[in-house]
């Protein structure tokens, strides 16, 4: 299983999991697994599909909120709040190396009015750097 970096209680990210992982992963508390990758990014990568049938057959919720390099756009903020916001215990979500699940989180957060600071501080403590994205997180949290 891959490593997992908590952020929260909420939420907690990681990279590419397969779904031989699902079952650890449900016996480790998460109820939901949002998924930031696009399939066949790489080669030999698990479809998301699979992932989604071992979730589902564990009695977990899937969401598909793929992220291309070509960066972020707000309906994938406001599905990643959805996605939050309809679990009932912690999320874990993942993608390549888990940066653009740590951003898209940071960014649903702030669309929800959290603050930016706050945010940064999280993100750090899950060992991810998230002032790249300092003026995104600002502008969202003034719009939530």
């Amino acid at each position: 299983m891959p490593t997992i970096r908590r952020i929260n209680d909420r939420i907690s990210v990681a990279p590419q999991i397969d779904a031989a992982d699902i079952a650890a992963l449900k016996q480790a508390g998460f109820v939901a697994i949002v998924n930031n990758r696009p399939d066949d990014e790489e080669t030999g990568q698990p479809a998301g599909d699979a992932i989604r049938a071992a979730a589902e057959a564990a009695g977990m919720a899937y969401t598909a909120i793929p992220v291309t390099h070509a960066g972020f756009s707000l309906p994938q903020v406001e599905a990643m709040a959805g996605a939050l916001a309809a679990a009932d215990g912690p999320v874990l979500a993942y993608c390549r190396s888990g940066t653009r699940s740590c951003n898209l989180w940071a960014l649903a957060e702030a669309r929800g009015g959290g603050d930016a600071d706050a945010i940064i501080d999280a993100g750090a403590g899950a060992g991810y750097d998230l002032s790249a994205i300092r003026p995104l997180l600002d502008q969202l949290s003034h719009q939530g």
